[in-house]
């Protein structure tokens, strides 16, 4: 799950790539995977499709008992909002999700009123606030 995904633990990255377009996306799942190399396009074996990856820096160590590294994977599965508006999704995230506009290397990201589905509320609106694009 994103919430459990610390500062530490993506603190080597170097760059995160897009394998599509995530401008439309409300929101895209993360998950921290044990992979072979540091960078790369790593295998997917999950429903759905794989939208994006974290690449890691020289200085990333592999794990000492199996020699994998952990990276951010981003991944969309078939029911989500993407594919279906009115789906489970329609007004909520997974809980992995997060919305793509907050990503960026080291950082994990958080969710929005976006990616929860919902409009901004009353009280950002009189005040102005919009979200992060």
């Amino acid at each position: 799950m994103s919430a459990l995904i610390t500062g530490d633990e993506i603190s080597h990255e170097t760059e995160l790539v897009w394998l599509e377009d995530v401008g439309p996306l409300d929101y895209v799942r993360q998950s921290l995977d044990r992979l072979p190399t540091r960078g790369g396009r790593p295998a997917y074996h999950r429903d759905g499709r794989m939208v994006g990856y974290a690449r890691l820096g020289a200085q990333a160590k592999a794990s000492r008992s199996s020699g994998t590294f952990r990276r951010r994977v981003f991944w969309l599965l078939p029911h989500d909002r993407d594919a279906e508006p009115e789906g489970l999704y329609a007004r909520c995230a997974p809980a992995e999700a997060v919305d793509p506009r907050t990503l960026t290397v080291r950082f994990k990201g958080h969710k929005t009123e976006r990616s929860e589905g919902g409009p901004p509320s009353l009280a950002m609106q009189e005040l102005g606030i919009t979200l992060p694009l």
